[in-house]
């Protein structure tokens, strides 16, 4: 074969590739709340600083296609989701992260995998620590 002549093999593979199926990774990440989770009297009481990453796994070909909103997943959505869950106290980071999953399991079928990260900011341990963190990972 020449120099630079792309092959049939080489034509199938890149042809293939572009057929559109876009399985794509939705992220919101850092939304910041100020919650009232933790076992301690004073985190119930003064609540914390708490933030929740996600990243799902999803088609995007419609959306890639048509550049129409109702095509997408409505990213806003999955904020409010999170975010009524955050507002529920809870003793635990996995009790969260637990409800979080199971609202967005629900809300969102599209969805084939997605993970959720909950971190509190300066957790009350004997000693430095910038955040404690507990991400669950879902998958149909």
């Amino acid at each position: 074969m020449e120099e630079g002549k792309i092959s049939d093999r080489q034509t199938s593979v890149c042809l293939s590739d572009t057929v559109m199926n876009n399985l794509g990774i939705l992220e919101l990440e850092g939304m910041e709340f100020k919650a009232y989770h933790g076992c301690l009297e004073h985190e119930k009481i003064c609540g914390n600083t708490f933030t929740v990453d996600f990243c799902g796994t999803v088609d995007m070909s419609a959306a890639a296609e048509s550049d129409k909103l109702e095509d997408a997943v409505n990213y806003a959505l999955i904020y409010d989701v999170i975010a009524s869950e955050m507002a529920k106290p809870s003793d635990l980071l996995e009790h969260v992260a637990g409800r979080i999953v199971k609202s967005l399991e629900n809300r969102f079928p599209e969805f084939s995998e997605f993970t959720v990260r909950v971190s509190k900011k300066r957790p009350p341990v004997d000693g430095v620590a910038a955040w404690s963190r507990v991400t669950l990972n879902h998958k149909r």
